[in-house]
């Protein structure tokens, strides 16, 4: 088989909702035939690009590779088609974009003044992500970044879209002296003794899915410090001894601080693009979504404990 542009939109589409059966009912098609579909795919790369679970599916190593270039391939080829007259949709002069506490921010910003050299951007810190959807449904964002958590989608009004850019495991950082600082993963249960460092409520589910997660795991965490603020400041905290901390993935430790995957990945963080549908055109959503994803790649690339879960858990099996 030839690679198609419907064949990019697939694998963009099962990315996005994280399952094969949603994709079919987002994209119109049965299951049966979607999935026909990704095995032609997968044939055709020679390996998987999705390692299916009993949760859904999420990208291989290879995949999160495949999909950051599938989504630059889909965005400029719609780029391309607004030059054509007919298609042309008039980009704003400004955009409003908002971001709760992501690292995907500088580098998405970053290639969107390149991709969009007369559009004025406007960022603002935002954290809680019901907030976003507020300010996003008054009309004062265009376009912003925010987060969820597996079976807490993002609620909004019909004013407001989102899609997935990318959902990752949430990690645990230590203070290098740890005593199960020499172990390649960690169990959250071992964890049960410790006074932890948490940001506040997202809005979104957190930190009840920590709660949450820590009763599976047979504990209730006894000393609990709030904190938001910079990251660099909570590393400090945390190589100095005050607590243990959950952490984005892709958080590159300061020296003094190990940050460690938790054993069975009790916890997931889904990064999502959520914007106001008046504003923007899809076009224009396919391209920021797509500067996401790479900006995303560029920090899996820049950290190798992020690397070498994906490589352990994702590992393509051998026939």
């Amino acid at each position: 088989m030839e690679l198609e542009l419907r064949h990019l939109r697939l694998l963009r589409a099962v990315a996005e909702v994280g399952s094969i059966s949603r994709a079919a009912a987002v994209l119109g098609y049965s299951q049966q035939s979607v999935s026909a579909q990704l095995q032609r795919i997968e044939r055709h790369f020679g390996q998987p690009v999705f390692a299916r679970g009993s949760s859904g599916v999420e990208p291989t190593s290879f995949g999160v590779d495949v999909l950051s270039q599938a989504r630059d391939v889909l965005a400029r080829m719609e780029v391309l088609g607004r030059h054509c007259p007919k298609d042309a949709d008039p980009l704003p002069s400004a955009l409003r974009l908002a971001a709760t506490n992501t690292p995907i921010l500088p580098g998405m910003v970053a290639r969107l003044q390149t991709r969009l050299p007369g559009v004025a951007i406007k960022v603002s810190s935002v954290y809680s992500s019901s907030e976003i959807v507020e300010l996003l449904q008054r009309d004062e964002l265009d376009i912003a970044l925010g987060v969820d958590y597996p079976g807490m989608e993002l609620q909004h009004s019909d004013a407001v879209a989102h899609r997935g850019i990318v959902t990752e495991p949430t990690f645990v950082a230590l203070p290098t002296g740890h005593r199960l600082g020499h172990r390649s993963e960690i169990v959250l249960g071992d964890l049960a003794d410790e006074a932890w460092i948490l940001t506040p409520n997202d809005g979104a589910g957190w930190p009840e899915v920590f709660f949450t997660a820590c009763h599976t795991a047979g504990f209730a965490p006894a000393t609990v410090h709030e904190y938001l603020g910079d990251r660099r400041q909570l590393q400090e905290m945390i190589a100095n001894g005050l607590g243990v901390s959950m952490v984005q993935a892709t958080t590159r430790p300061s020296p003094g601080v190990l940050v460690k995957p938790l054993a069975g990945t009790p916890l997931w963080c889904r990064y999502l693009l959520a914007w106001r549908r008046e504003s923007l055109s899809e076009q224009l959503v396919d391209l920021v979504l797509s500067v996401a994803s790479a900006a995303y790649g560029d920090l899996i690339a820049s950290s190798p404990h992020a690397q070498a879960w994906v490589s352990r858990v994702y590992r393509p099996s051998r026939s």
